[in-house]
């Protein structure tokens, strides 16, 4: 996240909530920062994928949009009503430009959450490099009344086997190493750990620095190496 887009939801959420409420939720952000950053990185080869439905029950209603005049008013609202909703929408417009996809899971016919996909790049520097086939998963979300129902996994496992139709490459997502939650839920798909690293921008260049006492991951299959270094030092990373 950039420096403008925190320092946004942090006017925001003071506004809402107060000064006290906002010293009171931003040390532990804060210190998740400084010390907590890495991330831990997941994988799936889209070819061993099967049926696209295979996972959803039926409550469950997955939607795939590709530009923000399939959204109705009422869903773009609900996605950025939450934080400054004029930086939410530059956002969705500057993700849709990119061209990706923004999925969106309903229970009951209600939004439940949502989560994007990219082919071939990302929207900021990522840890390395993707390849043409390549998807990457990104800012899923799922509304607290709806959470602790499987409703992220479910998102995921769908969007996971849909794009294996279009793409026979790799899909990569990425949870911080502090949220719990996510990673279980990521534990409920087919994605496997890939390794653990901190990212660091410094004058307009990235910096990877990976975690030195996990193997180098190798995909189901073949001894094909993940496009990560082995050892624990920092790599420039071009911007994709």
């Amino acid at each position: 996240m950039s420096v403008s887009s925190s320092i946004s939801r942090f006017t925001v959420y003071c506004k809402h909530n107060g000064l006290r409420a906002t010293v009171r939720r931003g040390g532990p952000a804060a210190w998740r920062a400084l010390f907590s950053s890495r991330m831990v990185l997941f994988y799936c080869d889209l070819s061993t994928l099967g049926s696209p439905t295979a996972d959803l029950q039926g409550s469950l209603e997955v939607e795939r949009h590709k530009t923000q005049t399939d959204l109705s008013l009422r869903d773009l609202e609900e996605m950025t009503s939450f934080w400054n909703p004029g930086q939410a929408r530059r956002n969705i417009d500057e993700r849709f430009e990119l061209g990706a996809s923004l999925w969106l899971m309903r229970v009951e016919n209600k939004l439940a959450g949502y989560g994007w996909t990219l082919q071939g790049h990302t929207v900021e520097p990522h840890f390395f490099r993707l390849g043409p086939d390549d998807v990457h998963l990104f800012d899923f979300h799922v509304f607290p009344q709806y959470r602790g129902r499987g409703v992220n996994p479910s998102l995921v496992n769908s969007i996971l086997r849909s794009i294996a139709i279009e793409s026979q490459g790799r899909a990569f997502i990425e949870a911080a190493e502090w949220n719990q939650a996510q990673l279980a839920s990521l534990r409920k798909t087919p994605f496997r750990p890939l390794g653990s690293a901190r990212k660091f921008t410094l004058l307009w260049h990235t910096l990877v620095h990976w975690r030195a006492d996990e193997p180098v991951r190798h995909t189901q299959g073949t001894s094909e190496k993940l496009p990560r270094p082995a050892t624990n030092r920092r790599t420039p990373v071009e911007k994709a």
